[in-house]
């Protein structure tokens, strides 16, 4: 073989290697198909990396809808993924549901990789008649999965309840309470 064939021929191979990276890595089945980044019209960048009013939209395979606001997020320089954000507004909008889950809170972490957020600091979960607080929450949409954690207190019209965590899938609305130590027992008042 000559050197022009041969050049060609490893040029070729390196194309598809390429292509073939570029495409598995770009491709995901069952992951997030949609993500809408929008921000309001008013939105004012006061430098690189922080952004006020700010919106982020995504939904699933499923077509169940993750949407989540805040005054101000400000983009991690080390992970341009990360956006921390203040005075967070989301709603998860459930396919087949009519009723949507409202969650509130301080602050935020917001992965727009992955679309994993973290709500710290006055978190709250409103859903129908039901009312979830507590200090820090990992809602993972992948996984329909919110755990809610420290000084948790679930009210609905005829309970209220403490307790260290709270898993809830947000799909079968099977939920786990528990303490974290064994010894100590979940907090259950009845108001019937």
């Amino acid at each position: 073989m000559n050197k022009k064939y041969l050049k060609n021929y490893f040029l070729i191979i390196f194309l598809l290697l390429l292509s073939a990276f570029l495409i598995f890595k770009f491709s995901k089945k069952n992951e997030i198909i949609n993500v809408d980044l929008t921000q309001y019209e008013d939105e004012e960048i006061h430098n690189s990396n922080v952004i006020e009013s700010i919106s982020y939209s995504s939904k699933d395979l499923k077509g169940n809808e993750y949407k989540i606001f805040a005054k101000k997020g400000e983009i991690d320089l080390i992970d341009s993924d990360v956006i921390y954000l203040t005075d967070v507004t989301a709603y998860i909008t459930l396919v087949g549901k009519p009723d949507i889950i409202t969650i509130t809170s301080n602050y935020g972490k917001y992965n727009s990789f992955n679309y994993n957020t973290i709500f710290s600091e006055n978190v709250k979960i409103n859903y129908i008649d039901n009312i979830i607080t507590g200090e820090y929450m990992d809602y993972s949409m992948q996984n329909n999965l919110l755990i809610i954690s420290r000084n948790v207190i679930y009210k609905n019209l005829e309970n209220i309840l403490s307790a260290d965590v709270i898993e809830l899938d947000t799909i079968t609305k099977d939920s786990k309470v528990f303490m974290h130590n064994s010894k100590h027992k979940v907090n259950v008042k009845n108001f019937n």
